[in-house]
């Protein structure tokens, strides 16, 4: 029984771990002033199709 409990520590944590860094990822892509023309674009695609 201690292997698996071993096993699902580690599990829990790698996955957490993983997930923030997926999360930090995504944000800083988010914040590139290289992407903002792009998101701006995209932010007024429903205002200019009316």
């Amino acid at each position: 029984m201690e292997t698996y409990s071993l096993l699902a520590s580690f599990a829990q944590t790698g996955g957490l771990l993983i997930f923030i860094f997926g999360f930090l990822l995504v944000i800083a892509y988010a914040l590139m002033p290289s992407n903002r023309s792009t998101f701006d674009k995209a932010a007024r695609t429903p205002i200019e199709e009316d």
